[in-house]
């Protein structure tokens, strides 16, 4: 009731089970919550139009991760940033590394703000990474001691990269390639990788400044550790966590843009809920229109171009 079912159900068809629905759990789940994760499973582009896995559904339930982390990682070629996305994937599998000791909470809360990205907390923990292998070996234990980090959870990341890593190169992926955080489009790049795989845990801020989830428009705040200060319109989050208030947490800020280019059977607009997200989403795909009828038109209509068409009609 409280677990997401899509891992399991992505297991169960890796090993050949054909009646998911009617499989005999010890304690079975509720029909529905295995359809919402067969839906969700199809939505990842892990099972086709038949409920039978890709081959990208094969990679993914091999993969000790999250269907959605799994997708990520796999398709991070596309993107130009394997490294990176091996690196955030392995940060992402660990417990929370970051210190907050009463004593000292403001200077560990400034310490983890100095690794910040401004658009994603999922680069930050990028840096965070690539700061700790730059110390030298033996004195890892005490950078991580001065910077409010647990060493043994850093470490274990560090494992878990080498894993995934091996397991991407028997598929044919180059771990070493991808563009540095010095290239303009890494920013862009790494959250485009991210929002392929965590497009359905996406929220929107509406008129108020609050934020509502599109799974199930549901009110939610941005967790005060995050270093998004800037109340984006859009951002794709890792986790939610639920006290007095709902807070997301791990968020990156993406574009409205990406959601209709990357997932466009899941916002088809014929069955999303109305609301403010709605109508934006809706504004997006009539500009897109727009622009490709105006393409045709110039395409067409170009005195050059009509010049060639007559001629080759002739």
């Amino acid at each position: 009731m409280r677990s997401d079912l899509a891992s399991v159900v992505l297991t169960l068809l890796r090993l050949h089970v054909d009646n998911i629905v009617r499989f005999d759990f010890m304690d079975p789940p509720a029909p529905e919550a295995m359809m919402r994760a067969l839906e969700t499973l199809h939505y990842l582009g892990a099972l086709n139009d038949d409920g039978e896995l890709t081959q990208l559904g094969e990679r993914m339930a091999e993969m000790p991760l999250d269907p959605q982390l799994a997708k990520c990682l796999l398709v991070s070629a596309d993107y130009n940033c394997v490294s990176a996305l091996l690196t955030i994937t392995a940060m992402l599998s660990v417990p929370s590394f970051f210190l907050r000791p009463t004593q000292d909470a403001d200077e560990a809360d400034a310490i983890r703000a100095s690794f910040g990205h401004p658009d994603s907390d999922h680069i930050a923990l990028y840096h965070v990474y690539k700061a700790f292998i730059a110390i030298e070996e033996d004195k890892q234990k005490e950078w991580c001691e001065d910077h409010y980090m647990n060493y043994r959870h850093i470490s274990n990341a560090l494992n878990v990269r080498q894993q995934l890593g091996a397991m991407l190169t028997r598929y044919g992926i180059d771990i070493a390639s991808g563009m540095e955080e010095e290239d303009p489009l890494f920013s862009s790049s790494v959250r485009k990788c991210l929002c392929a795989g965590f497009f359905m845990q996406v929220a929107h801020r509406e008129k108020n400044g609050s934020y509502l989830m599109i799974k199930d428009n549901q009110e939610v705040e941005l967790h005060q550790s995050s270093d998004i200060r800037s109340k984006p319109k859009w951002v794709l989050f890792h986790s939610v966590k639920m006290t007095k208030k709902n807070y997301i947490q791990i968020i990156t800020v993406i574009e409205g843009e990406w959601l209709i280019d990357l997932a466009p059977k899941y916002y088809d607009m014929t069955n999303f809920p109305p609301g403010a997200a709605r109508e934006e989403l809706l504004g997006i795909i009539r500009r897109k229109e727009m622009g490709q009828q105006e393409a045709y038109r110039q395409g067409f209509l170009n005195p050059k171009r009509r010049r060639i068409w007559y001629v080759c009609c002739s």
